[in-house]
């Protein structure tokens, strides 16, 4: 492009009234720099370190082993983008990183960079033109098979993430009744476990992968409720489920399948449960406009990348899905603070 076409576009820069600005494009292209910024605090340990009390760069650059001019420079990138804060030389955390990324904290995340930013999440956006074009991932199998590691390493790096909206879908289901709860694809189990944690007589059978049930075991005997906690091995779409169950929960793996597997899945949940029983389904449900709120309509984007036929499924969607699958009627809740949502379907 000349500077002759770019004549006409000065009157809008002359004119009163909002601006045109670049900025949305630049700081898009270099979002992985913020990406590399946030993982190399992590490494680091950074958050734990400043919230131990250590606050200047000296004092960083020692209990770190790195050096002043690496340790001031990563450190006031940070607070530009929000995770730290700096007075006088001294750096601080944001009250999201003392709570999220502090090893201190009960509710730290940090650990779910290595599943996140691993190369196969990653590799699947190496060139969105061409996924866009064919309508199908760059791979040909685009998430790896059962026995992959990367399924444990989910397990392992995501729990601390789903420990927050587990939380808050137990409530949704408080009772001090026997119930017998079956997660599938439970994965760390975070979401039975909440539920066993919520009603001392919840039983939890976890269903997944052989490979990873182990992680789900391990939190299980971690939240003292092993003795209530079994584990049921297999393919969700191909394992018998069994009968008489009360409540069903099926967290973030909807969305991998298309509507056909959906309702295949949907009518074996109805048969195994028992009367009055309920299936909890858990996902980012975008408003119907597909737009908003941004996290759960931006969820869109790793389907495309990932999935050969998975989508980001409105609740009108869902909803669809399980009455034509028995469920008569649901009731959709948001998980806040969280932008998952829970839709609760009885069996009536």
């Amino acid at each position: 492009m000349n500077v002759a076409q770019l004549e006409p576009q000065s009157s809008v820069l002359s004119a009163s009234g909002p601006k045109p600005s670049p900025e949305r494009f630049f700081s898009t292209m270099t979002a992985y720099q913020t990406t590399a910024m946030l993982r190399a605090a992590i490494d680091l340990d950074l958050f734990t370190v400043i919230g131990d009390g250590d606050s200047t760069v000296p004092d960083l650059a020692r209990r770190i082993q790195g050096s002043e001019r690496g340790l001031r420079m990563l450190c006031d990138a940070l607070t530009v983008s929000g995770f730290l804060t700096k007075s006088e030389g001294r750096y601080g955390l944001t009250f999201d990183s003392h709570v999220f990324l502090d090893r201190a904290s009960r509710t730290y995340i940090g650990d779910a960079t290595r599943f996140l930013t691993s190369e196969v999440v990653t590799s699947g956006f190496r060139d969105l033109a061409a996924v866009v074009r064919s309508g199908r991932p760059l791979a040909e199998k685009p998430f790896p098979g059962s026995e992959h590691p990367i399924w444990v390493e989910f397990a392992r790096s995501m729990a601390a993430i789903a420990y927050v909206p587990a939380q808050v879908m137990a409530k949704l289901l408080q009772s001090d009744k026997k119930i017998r709860v079956l997660d599938i694809a439970a994965g760390h189990g975070m979401y039975g476990l909440a539920i066993a944690q919520a009603n001392s007589q919840a039983e939890i059978i976890a269903q997944d992968w052989p490979s990873v049930l182990p992680v789900a075991s391990e939190n299980a005997e971690r939240f003292g409720v092993l003795d209530r906690f079994s584990v049921l091995p297999g393919d969700a779409l191909e394992i018998d489920f069994g009968s008489g169950f009360d409540v069903i929960v099926v967290a973030n793996l909807l969305h991998h399948w298309a509507p056909e597997a959906i309702l295949r899945f949907h009518r074996k949940a109805h048969s195994a449960l028992g009367p009055g029983g309920k299936l909890v389904i858990v996902e980012f449900a975008p408003n119907e406009d597909r737009l908003s709120p941004s996290l759960a309509a931006q969820f869109v984007l790793p389907m495309l990348a990932h999935t050969v036929d998975g989508d980001a499924y409105t609740v009108s969607e869902h909803r669809r899905m399980l009455q034509q699958s028995g469920f008569r009627t649901c009731e959709p809740h948001m998980l806040l603070p969280t932008p998952a949502t829970a839709i609760i379907a009885p069996k009536l």
